[in-house]
């Protein structure tokens, strides 16, 4: 039984009402005061709801993804470079397959996830906006690769929500797979090189090779086209380093003719049928300090680019080692610029009147105070004759250094083609320019004591490719015959003449 007054389940809505109005009236409230805070409630739902629906869409835009490789193709070794970007809520995850025809089996070349930034957190930065990561592909690191092509796939991972994952970016790009070295065969005969000189060989090599030449230890010598040969003809002068010193064995393995492709292809081949070892000589210097003074004063004067030691000994050996591998390192640009034919046809002219003072190849201990200080080669002939002799060009050819060079004070460089200078040092006066062509014989100047000097000489080398050979050989007509006019028949325009004795020739 139910009271007067009393609401029920099955009261009207007008009386429930009616109660909450007067309930309301009798505390002291506002008649709407129920309506009020159920509109505050929506107004609050509705901002909370349109964020959470928003947090819940709000992925990460699709990710730019680039790749770029360092080869036209796949070859030995290619090195590809891949970006991925993705700057609102950041990368969330990249990975790179290689598959395609020239793999049996697809290979994952790199995998790694990020932490993008919160959906529900837009005032947070994220941790990978952006990554470039490097593979190589190639045979050296995919044994089981082969000709054809080689798929490369990479997926960059977007951020998703805890409503969607959307998908990712997929990028793929196709390279031609090349295994096959260029075509290599030496046609020279009878080639024998001696520790510290020089040889001559012709070869062909197939179209597709973009470097071929000589590989001596850690020298490499570039080969040239023949001239009036075909496409496919090349010569090479090159040269077993002064300091190599091993077995004929040791030198058929050693010096190799090579070629290589624009991918990294490479083919190889031994061609030494001879090697003749020729031990290096020794020397002793005394250091002097008068002499020290002299070269001191001199070379720092017009080397302004060096900054003194301090004492005489450091800072001579500042000249003897640090400023002696700059010089060598120029010479070696100027043989990069050589001329591709030969600027000569004469046996080469050595020094006339000439007394040998130093040697070739003479590994000098250098003392100071009785006490070693330095050990460096000497690597041409000192020749002396009159104070201020004049010194004539060995060959014809163009001069392509005629100024102070270091160590070698005033100094000139003749090109000869195919990389082979030969080098005029410690002159009192120049008389030639750079760029000047020059005939066998001309005056280039006088002897003389600058650079590295204690008294009036010719210091003379010749150069190949940068790397100082024994001239000794270059002033051999018979050597000439043997080595080169054999090889290169009307390619090289020389005829024997009568020959001029060497310097201390009796």
């Amino acid at each position: 039984m139910r009271r007067a007054g009393q609401l029920g389940f099955g009261a009207s809505p007008c009386h429930s009402l009616r109660m909450l109005a007067r309930k309301s009236s009798s505390s002291g409230q506002p008649v709407f005061f129920g309506r009020k805070v159920a509109i505050a409630v929506v107004l609050l739902l509705v901002p909370v709801t349109g964020f959470l629906l928003w947090a819940g869409m709000r992925e990460g835009p699709p990710p730019t993804v680039e790749v770029a490789a360092d080869l036209p193709a796949v070859g030995q070794a290619t090195t590809l470079t891949i970006t991925a970007r993705e700057p609102t809520r950041g990368l969330a995850s990249l990975k790179v397959i290689a598959g395609g025809p020239a793999l049996k089996t697809p290979v994952t070349l790199f995998e790694q996830t990020f932490e993008p930034a919160p959906a529900h957190k837009p005032w947070v930065k994220p941790a990978t906006t952006e990554t470039t990561v490097t593979v190589v592909v190639g045979k050296r690191t995919m044994p089981e690769l082969l000709p054809g092509e080689l798929v490369v796939r990479v997926v960059a991972g977007r951020a998703g929500t805890w409503l969607r994952q959307p998908a990712p970016t997929e990028l793929e790009k196709t390279f031609e797979v090349r295994l096959q070295p260029p075509a290599l065969a030496a046609t020279s005969a009878f080639v024998h090189p001696a520790q510290g000189g020089a040889e001559a060989l012709v070869y062909e090599v197939g179209a597709s090779s973009v470097k071929d030449g000589v590989e001596v230890g850690s020298w490499f010598f570039p080969g040239a086209p023949l001239p009036g040969g075909q496409p496919s003809q090349r010569v090479v002068l090159f040269a077993v380093p002064y300091d190599m010193a091993m077995t004929e064995a040791d030198a058929k393995g050693r010096v190799k003719l090579i070629a290589v492709d624009d991918v990294g292809n490479r083919a190889e081949q031994s061609f030494i049928h001879k090697f003749l070892p020729r031990p290096m000589g020794k020397d002793t210097i005394e250091l002097k300090e008068s002499f020290m003074q002299k070269v001191i004063g001199e070379i720092y004067a017009r080397t302004p680019e060096l900054q003194r030691k301090g004492s005489l000994v450091e800072d001579y050996l500042q000249l003897n080692g640090d400023l002696r591998r700059a010089n060598n390192a120029t010479l070696k640009e100027l043989a990069a610029n050589s001329a591709h034919r030969f600027l000569w046809g004469e046996t080469f002219l050595p020094m006339q009147n000439a007394a040998v003072k130093g040697s070739f190849a003479d590994r000098r201990a250098y003392l100071a105070d009785g006490k070693q200080v330095d050990t460096q080669d000497h690597l041409g002939f000192d020749l002396a004759s009159l104070e201020r002799a004049p010194v004539q060009a060995a060959n014809a050819g163009k001069v392509v250094l005629a100024r102070y060079f270091g160590i070698f004070g005033n100094a000139v460089v003749i090109d000869h083609g195919f990389g082979l200078q030969t080098l005029y040092a410690h002159l009192s006066t120049i008389s030639v320019k750079e760029g000047e062509d020059v005939l066998r014989g001309a005056e280039v100047g006088r002897t003389g004591a600058t650079g590295l000097a204690g008294g009036d000489h010719l210091h003379f080398t010749t150069v190949l490719h940068g790397l100082p050979v024994n001239p000794i050989e270059w002033w051999d007509a018979h050597w000439i015959r043997d080595r080169l006019k054999l090889k290169l028949g009307d390619t090289l325009p020389w005829a024997e003449q009568t020959p001029v004795p060497p310097p201390g020739a009796p």
